[in-house]
């Protein structure tokens, strides 16, 4: 692709990511764009005052013309200094305006993704990418892309200007002009290969840094540290060896055109020299020719390192665009997750309406459903299962038997390679993401809370919930008393991962959650295994008042967990090995479930 080209590419996708966040700002936008203008108008007007000055001076004018001259320029350079100050104030303004709302749309698109995604990529990795990219293309913004357009407007109006002056002149500094940038389109993607490699040594290098910092006991215990030292050293140096390899090609680009302004310098002074003695302009032109030549001196500098910023920038772009192409595997509604799925799915179990607390009991098959993370290893074969509305399936199998995969599943985390899922008689591929996420809820062992208030944590940042229902659901659910021991009360904030909190706390907070949400679907990943003997009993009541008429999935290790099932469903190695109601399977010497049962469920499945 021809310099040019690349060149109008890397701007088109740079606008384009900025376009749709610059529009609301379209009036402050169109008033920096004048801005803009205002001040190239001033640089370009000042030396002609001053070419005035010198002529009179020469000429023998009177004192007060001299000083009006001199006045006038002082002003007009006053107002220059305004007029930029102004310029890069707002520019930084809808710079940043612009750029944090790419920041939001980028993190919600990083939310969209499906599961495998997140597994693959680290926090860090994430990190640099929607903020430190996203600064890149800040800055370039507020700093570097205002001063190119200015840069250009200016050699445009000097050149306008010049030619006004002399044609002869005017020729002269536009094949100056020409060469120069001819050499800037030339060389500006040199460095670009290292500039995108060295962001890409950071993103990787970051996301190790975070890496090591999360595992900081595992490898502090292990005497691990010299081999987070030795690798944070290769991270370095591949980051260093990219920086080098740029730094020369950039040297390179800033000699030549060092070269060429001081042949354009030479350029100005001899062209004054001939016309001035052949009588065709005066001595002020020839300072106003020196005087452009060194405005072009600026802007020819500012474009070169603008060009070596311009290499960050379309590695930045180039990530930012490929990083918006990524699409989730998990559909977002209306898609089908097998391909002989008809458009509308028949009513297989019954639909449970609405009850008097206002969410309604799901219905959920699964049909023949095939998973596999990596496509290679499957982990689940072939499982089918029916869970008719207001009824509790507990699911048994030891470590790694595809218990937790299965719910994962039921919450599309991710999408089966085969069969059906189905809610209420629906394909999952015809639900929308949102309305799955309403109706179904999992409380996992492991709770997430955040360095925030008791209110926030429950709400997840929601402010449509009254502080009212908040109260109700932790009465309802026995948290009152511990509620009441907070200084604070709701507005009391936690440390981040519930450090202040004991596990029991955790997960009662985490039934909370789920119970405002008023799912009718309810699933519970091992969520008792962390709690310690003395708040089990205010478990138990809270989770058979958050599984009341609801339909619920239930993952556990603990007998009185099992017994509040239903159905049993066992897995082993992936595949289901029994399934029937759990009383029929309990009275039934030969069943697996009464077996376990016999030899101790949580011995056996431990």
């Amino acid at each position: 692709m021809p310099p040019r080209t690349k060149i109008k590419s890397s701007l088109k996708l740079y606008w384009q990511l900025l376009s749709a966040h610059i529009k609301p700002q379209r009036g402050a936008f169109v008033f920096l764009l004048g801005l803009l203008l205002g001040s190239v108008g001033l640089r370009i007007f000042a030396p002609q005052i001053m070419r005035s000055f010198i002529d009179s001076a020469l000429a023998g004018k009177p004192l007060s013309a001299l000083l009006a001259a001199a006045g006038a320029f002082i002003g007009v350079a006053l107002v220059q200094q305004g007029v930029a100050i102004a310029t890069n104030y707002l520019g930084e303004k809808v710079a940043w305006r612009a750029t944090n709302a790419l920041r939001g749309e980028l993190a919600a698109h990083a939310l969209r993704l499906d599961m495998s995604f997140h597994n693959n990529t680290s926090p860090g990795q994430l990190i640099e990418r929607i903020d430190g990219d996203v600064a890149e293309l800040s800055n370039f913004f507020s700093f570097f892309a205002l001063m190119l357009a200015s840069n250009i407007l200016l050699l445009l109006g000097i050149l306008a200007a010049l030619f006004a002056e002399d044609w002869r002149a005017g020729l002269g500094f536009a094949a100056f002009v020409m060469l120069s940038m001819y050499l800037l389109l030339k060389f500006k993607s040199i460095a670009r290969p290292f500039v995108k490699a060295r962001r890409e040594g950071f993103t990787a290098m970051f996301g190790f840094i975070e890496e090591q910092l999360s595992g900081t006991e595992d490898l502090r215990s292990a005497g691990a540290v010299d081999y987070s030292i030795k690798h944070l050293i290769k991270h370095s140096t591949g980051i260093f060896s990219h920086t080098r390899k740029s730094t020369i090609r950039m040297f390179f680009l800033n000699l030549t055109i060092d070269v060429l302004l001081s042949g354009g310098l030479v350029l100005a002074m001899v062209l004054g020299f001939k016309l001035h003695s052949l009588g065709l302009i005066s001595a002020g032109t020839v300072y106003l020719f020196v005087h452009y030549l060194g405005l072009l001196d600026e802007p020819m500098w500012a474009m070169t390192r603008q060009m070596e910023s311009f290499q960050t920038i379309s590695a930045c772009v180039e990530r930012l665009n490929e990083f918006q192409a990524l699409r989730p595997k998990v559909g977002s509604g209306l898609d089908m997750s097998a391909a002989a799925s008809p458009l509308v799915a028949p009513p297989l179990l019954s639909y449970a309406p609405p009850d008097e607390a206002g969410f309604h009991p799901v219905a959920l098959r699964f049909e023949d459903v095939t998973f596999s993370y990596n496509e290679e290893d499957t982990v689940l074969h072939a499982v089918g299962f029916d869970l008719p509305p207001r009824r509790i399936l507990g699911v048994l199998g030891r470590t790694g038997s595809g218990k937790s995969t299965l719910v994962r599943l039921v919450a599309r985390l991710y999408d089966p390679q085969a069969g059906r899922i189905l809610y209420d008689g629906r394909c999952v591929g015809q639900i929308d993401p949102g309305e799955l996420r309403h109706r179904v809820a999992m409380v996992t062992q492991d709770v997430q809370l955040f360095r925030a208030s008791i209110r926030d944590n429950l709400t997840f940042f929601d402010r449509s919930y009254r502080d009212e229902a908040l109260l109700a659901a932790m009465e309802k659910l026995g948290l009152s008393g511990w509620l009441a021991k907070q200084a604070r009360g709701l507005d009391t904030q936690l440390d981040s991962g519930g450090k202040s909190l004991s596990a029991g706390e955790a997960q009662l907070l985490a039934f909370t959650r789920v119970f405002l949400r008023d799912p009718g679907l309810v699933i519970l990943d091992e969520a008792s295994s962390r709690l310690d003997p003395a708040t089990e009993q205010l478990l138990e009541q809270a989770i058979d008042r958050l599984l009341a008429g609801r339909s619920a999935i239930v993952i556990a290790h603990r007998l009185a967990t099992v017994r509040r099932a239903d159905d049993i469903l066992i897995l082993e190695k992936g595949r289901v090995v029994e399934y029937g109601p759990r009383a029929g399977l309990e009275q039934n010497p030969d069943s697996r479930f009464s077996q376990l049962l016999v030899a101790g469920l949580e011995e056996v499945l431990a």
